[in-house]
């Protein structure tokens, strides 16, 4: 922000001149939210599904152990990525989400056109 003096125009104001700058990154985070699935996380507070997710993985990774060391190791990124995934699917799973009620509804565009109908004058006789 930026303030200049003597506009020249028998005022006592100051003009003033600003620089805005507008930055968007809707479209990013929109496509990101839409391609996750969420997991029920809250399932490993209780004590049984939290041993069986337990068991799950050292199974898992006990396989993985077996496999050939030579691979690639993006490649065996994505075996470990997989194996954590399809074990919390099996044993959390996925997080439902809740549908909330629509509250603008009949009833609320009637109380509306009656306050509309109050504030307008009356028409003049």
């Amino acid at each position: 922000m930026r303030s200049f003096r003597g506009a020249g125009c028998d005022t006592d104001h100051y003009l003033v001149i600003e620089n805005v700058r507008e930055r968007l990154a809707v479209g990013k985070q929109v496509a990101q939210r839409f391609d996750r699935q969420r997991l029920n996380l809250r399932k490993l507070n209780e004590l049984e599904i939290r041993k069986q997710y337990q068991i799950e993985i050292t199974n898992r990774f006990a396989a993985l152990e077996n496999l050939n060391d030579d691979e690639d190791v993006s490649r065996t990124w994505e075996n470990i990525k997989e194996n954590i995934k399809t074990s919390a699917k099996e044993c959390l799973g996925l997080h439902n989400l809740v549908q909330h009620k629509h509250w603008f509804d009949e009833e609320c565009l009637g109380f509306l056109d009656q306050r509309k109908q109050a504030k307008k004058p009356k028409q003049c006789r």
